[in-house]
């Protein structure tokens, strides 16, 4: 896919709103060859989608021996939406908190109180850091069930339309 129709998906108004919300799912290459898929926070900076992990997460040495990830960002209701994402993750680690996590964990419902506990734990934990996970996007779809179909549903609408008579 062509970085320019990346672009075209991820600027879709659907997109836009789902790469607003909370929590994708990041899907890897464990160490030991097998399939993984973790819910993670992230935030979308317009280039890329931003993870934060901590040092040890044993995610970092799968992703540094194999880079390509896919990401699914959807809703909770019928129909669904669904923005599926490929690309390559790079790994910047980063002393102190990057200011992505305080970001993506800000629209959690969260009293004045409850923020300032839950940063200063953040703080006492992450004494060594974290590592930010850059997605840079090399494809995307985006699933809405109104404009966009699974490329199986797709194919079973037109093979059912190519048996109506018209």
């Amino acid at each position: 896919m062509h970085p320019h129709e990346v672009a075209e998906i991820l600027n879709l108004p659907g997109s836009r709103e789902l790469l607003s919300r909370d929590i994708t799912r990041l899907a890897y290459v464990a160490a030991d060859g097998t399939p993984r898929n973790v819910p993670i926070g992230f935030t979308w900076n317009g280039t890329h989608i931003v993870l934060c992990t901590t040092p040890n997460a044993p995610k970092l040495a799968a992703l540094r021996r194999n880079p390509a990830v896919a990401l699914t960002i959807d809703t909770e209701v019928h129909p669904p939406s669904i923005l599926l994402i490929r690309g390559r993750a790079e790994l910047d680690p980063v002393d102190g908190i990057p200011e992505e996590y305080l970001q993506m964990n800000g629209s959690y419902r969260m009293t004045p109180e409850q923020r300032v506990h839950w940063e200063a734990e953040v703080r006492s934990l992450y004494t060594g850091g974290m590592v930010r996970i850059l997605v840079t996007p090399a494809w995307a779809k985006l699933i809405d069930f109104d404009n966009t179909l699974p490329s199986a549903v797709e194919e079973l609408v037109r093979a059912r339309d190519a048996r109506l008579p018209a």
